[in-house]
């Protein structure tokens, strides 16, 4: 075993075991080689878990704001510093390349947590005068919040809901997807050696269930979670039985629109990042591309030459762009998808097979796969396939392009590609998504918001509106004047 950790969960300050619960593993899917085994969450666990984080944040919220912001910083400093080893661990727990570990997954971790560290000390409330008297207000903690990740960010997701909920003075208890345990445990380490209280940020391992157990418990005060649009509406429906806080960033099938005076190698570039990068499995993927009717023929062309560059094959290697998926289980939804794709009558333009990797012909990976003539009512157009499959349509005008976009219970992300600075805005504004981009895709940095729409989610992660879904402001009047009563 390769990434075997010292014990399965993480509580108030160090490693802790429960083999009473039920044992899985982590398994690299490259080789289909078990790195961990691990056990899941005991209630005994869990009770200590929420215990010991119950505890840590009564403590930490009377901490100044500049000492926890000085926390935070250490632990984004420490996690810099250890960014390859985390990074390793994290190809080895997702499969996803190491090209894409290095800059994508803790280093954006710890940019969440630095830019976090300088909200902490500032964070404030506001004065209103009403003449004699005057109000002011005062931003506190929720208290217990629980995290619930996924497999495909894991240590990404971690930093994100953890940054803004210990700025806030909160603690958290933490669950990984059981397919990636691993590296919210060294995160768990990095806080505590950068000088946090114990039992402040805790992790637990299991699966649906040990999520539901901690979504309802008594000490939870807010509930966020990356997942799937089922597991969202279960546990919204879950913690709206305590009336606790949520915040549900969801799945998508996002459009990526590219007019005919688009710049086509820079919309290709959109378009092969929104869809192959991580294998495809990213929930703001741009997996439906409308391509304008005059542009098309060069767009496919260009786009299949490209898409024929992506090398696949070992994640560790550095040279490699595309690993493969999490899991064979995956490999086969996604490989699915693409037979029903053949059979709905959209045309394959290239990919679609299961790629030949010396050395690893049993590992999943999935060739970048474009489809194109591809219509509306199409499963591949509808349902959310997170894997490297991208759906190419047509379209005439902009008002026709954008109600197509519109057409789905999904709102997480979208794309616009013109030179035609009005008609970006315009569309922009018009599309039903969280997050926009104009001429470029799938860029998160830390300091804007992130979240969706319709089924999609609710609530914002990252940015100053991150601050709204882990705090609750408290409105204190201040009475100078003597009381009138009619009594």
């Amino acid at each position: 075993m390769r990434a075997q950790p010292k014990a399965s969960h993480f509580i108030d300050g160090d490693y802790v075991e429960d083999t009473d619960g039920t044992p899985f593993e982590s398994v690299y899917s490259l080789t289909g080689e078990t790195i961990a085994r691990l056990h899941e969450a005991t209630p005994a666990i869990i009770e200590r878990a929420m215990a010991a984080a119950a505890r840590a944040q009564k403590e930490w919220a009377t901490w100044a704001p500049v000492a926890r912001a000085r926390v935070l910083h250490k632990a984004a400093e420490i996690i810099r510093e250890r960014n390859q080893a985390l990074s390793e661990l994290e190809t080895l727990d997702t499969a996803k390349p190491l090209q894409e570990t290095l800059v994508a997954d803790a280093t954006s971790g710890a940019d969440a947590i630095e830019w976090f560290s300088s909200i902490a000390a500032t964070m404030g409330g506001s004065s209103v005068p009403l003449g004699g008297d005057f109000v002011y207000t005062v931003r506190e903690p929720l208290g217990v919040c629980v995290g619930i990740g996924a497999w495909n960010y894991p240590m990404q997701i971690a930093c994100w809901k953890s940054a803004p909920a210990l700025a806030c003075g909160n603690a958290m208890v933490f669950k990984p997807s059981e397919m990636t345990p691993l590296t919210a445990l060294k995160l768990a380490e990095i806080y505590m050696e950068a000088g946090a209280p114990k039992g402040l940020f805790n992790v637990v391992q299991g699966m649906g269930r040990t999520g539901a157990a901690l979504t309802t418990h008594a000490a939870t005060a807010k509930v966020s979670l990356t997942g799937s649009v089922q597991t969202g509406a279960n546990v919204f429906k879950a913690a709206a039985g305590g009336m606790r806080h949520v915040t549900m960033e969801l799945g998508g099938k996002s459009p990526i629109l590219v007019f005919d005076d688009a710049d086509l190698e820079n919309a290709i570039s959109g378009a092969i990042l929104g869809n192959f990068y991580s294998a495809g499995q990213i929930c703001s993927n741009g997996t439906r591309v409308f391509v304008q009717e005059g542009i098309k023929d060069r767009f496919l062309e260009r786009l299949a030459e490209r898409a024929a560059t992506i090398r696949m094959g070992d994640p560790m290697d550095p040279a490699i762009h595309m690993g493969p998926l999490i899991s064979k289980a995956q490999h086969e939804k996604v490989m699915g998808y693409i037979e029903t794709g053949r059979s709905e009558g959209a045309r394959l333009v290239c990919g679609g097979h299961v790629p030949t990797i010396e050395g690893f012909a049993d590992a999943p990976f999935v060739a970048a796969t474009v489809f194109a003539d591809v219509t509306d009512d199409m499963t591949i157009a509808r349902e959310e396939i997170f894997g490297p499959v991208m759906s190419v349509l047509t379209f005439e005008t902009e008002a026709e392009a954008v109600a197509r976009a519109n057409g789905t219970p999904f709102g997480l992300a979208a794309g616009v590609f013109t030179s035609d600075v009005t008609r970006a805005h315009r569309v922009a504004g018009a599309l039903d998504a969280g997050i926009t981009w104009i001429n470029t895709y799938n860029l998160t940095p830390v300091e804007a918001p992130f979240g969706g729409v319709k089924e999609s989610g609710f609530g914002r992660e990252n940015g100053h509106a991150a601050i709204e879904f882990y705090s609750q402001l408290k409105t204190i009047h201040v009475g100078l004047t003597p009381v009138e009563s009619p009594y």
